[in-house]
């Protein structure tokens, strides 16, 4: 059996602080996305209160046709890109899809709700949660 070279524990080691910082950020989004569920929370319970129905939900595949989907809810963004479930679930309304998807309709996945909503994207209408949740309340007062 041979000893390891330094530059064998080198890349051990970096790879060990590789992983460490890979569950760092996963266990952060893992937080962020407990607290941004207690927001959403809150947001389903004044909406059943008020007695604001959820309206079916609609997506945008990627090749930019807009189909049905199995999920009611309502929106967060004007773009209709983001939604809140009735199920109390945060979804992604552009998927993937074809012909099939167009026919039958899309079927929605739930992803983890984010504190920041559109971080990163390119559609210029990012922001907190907080912010998208009592805007779509105040439009659905209207």
């Amino acid at each position: 059996m041979t000893e390891p070279t330094d530059a064998d524990r080198g890349t051990s080691a970096r790879a060990r602080d590789a992983a460490q910082r890979a569950e760092l950020a996963a266990a952060h989004r893992r937080g962020e996305s407990v607290r941004a569920q207690a927001m959403i929370d809150e947001f389903l319970t004044t909406m059943r209160t008020e007695g604001r129905p959820a309206e079916p939900l609609r997506a945008t595949l990627l090749s930019g046709g807009e189909v049905r989907t199995d999920k009611s809810g309502w929106y967060l963004k004007k773009n209709r890109s983001v939604a809140i479930g009735d199920d109390g679930s945060y979804y992604v309304l552009t998927v993937p899809g074809g012909v099939l998807e167009r026919i039958r309709g899309a079927k929605l996945r739930p992803t983890p709700p984010p504190l920041i909503v559109s971080q990163g994207g390119r559609d210029g209408e990012a922001g907190d949660l907080a912010f998208f949740l009592e805007a779509t309340l105040e439009r659905y007062r209207r």
